[in-house]
């Protein structure tokens, strides 16, 4: 894998951290999503007539993929709401990578090395880690309980587009297209969702923040994006996990923006999962 691929899979999760902390901090995660991947579809719509198409092949793959992240959305707001991103955020991303590098196999054809196996697990070791090593207050009892189950759920669903999205996207001839309608399609099912149900109060909620729906959709779009790119040069497992490496960011916006704690305990699972990242990168 070459050094061009894991900066990129590092700068789409550096994205992924911000866009997500971008739902965190307002007051309606539900709201909040919606209009981050309504500011992703209102990208996409705007670029897609200027890329190639993807090919007819990859289109079932496609809709499955937007089913998936359909839900994945509703438990990423469900999640937040419950709980700290600093809890949810490693659950969700840390869990993934391993159930991707259980299935791959079988599914895709992808053989995982030893130690690359072995960079897998310290990843995974150092990401859940990080979710365990604080005492927020703010996530103590049923909230903690209910965010970690959210949480721990939503990982079985990331992972589950991310191993559809690595054989569609090799099917497709047209990795930016493939990822743009499969945003633009997400944003309209969860808009004509929130459309029958909420509209009224989605609409007095968003007043105001159309410049920080477009960015953090921006951002979401070139997050995953830009993996889905880098799943067409080096395996689908060890991208999924080089891209967890967020939690890496997730944690310095939480320290410096959210303004949480991070524990010895915290920082040496951070050590552990730059580590394993290490072993990814030249394995």
């Amino acid at each position: 894998m070459s050094t061009l691929v894991v900066l990129v899979v590092l700068f789409a999760a550096f994205l992924h951290a911000a866009w997500n902390a971008v739902i965190k901090v307002g007051n309606n995660k539900y709201f909040n999503t919606v209009l981050v991947t309504s500011g992703a579809g209102l990208v996409c719509a705007v670029l897609l007539p200027f890329v190639r198409q993807p090919d007819v092949s990859s289109w079932a793959f496609m809709l499955a993929s937007v089913a998936l992240q359909v839900v994945y959305f509703y438990l990423l707001a469900a999640a937040y709401r419950h709980g700290d991103m600093s809890q949810a955020y490693p659950l969700m991303r840390g869990t993934a990578p391993l159930l991707v590098a259980l299935v791959s196999g079988s599914v895709i054809g992808e053989a995982v090395p030893v130690l690359r196996w072995l960079g897998l697990g310290m990843l995974v070791l150092g990401i859940l880690g990080l979710s365990l090593s604080g005492d927020n207050k703010s996530s103590e009892g049923n909230q903690a309980l209910s965010s970690r189950g959210f949480a721990l759920l939503n990982a079985c669903f990331i992972a589950g587009y991310t191993v559809v999205d690595g054989i569609g996207v090799r099917k497709s001839g047209a990795p930016a297209a493939y990822t743009m309608w499969i945003f633009l399609l997400t944003a309209l099912v969860l808009l004509a969702m929130i459309m029958f149900r909420d509209r009224q109060a989605f609409f007095a909620y968003i007043r105001g923040k159309y410049v920080l729906g477009i960015a953090g959709g921006a951002g979401s779009v070139a997050s995953y994006g830009l993996a889905l790119w880098a799943m067409t040069l080096a395996p689908v497992a060890t991208i999924a996990a080089l891209r967890e490496t967020s939690i890496l960011f997730a944690t310095g916006i939480a320290a410096w923006v959210l303004h949480e704690k991070i524990s010895a305990r915290r920082l040496a699972a951070i050590m552990l999962a730059v580590a394993g990242a290490v072993v990814i990168r030249y394995t």
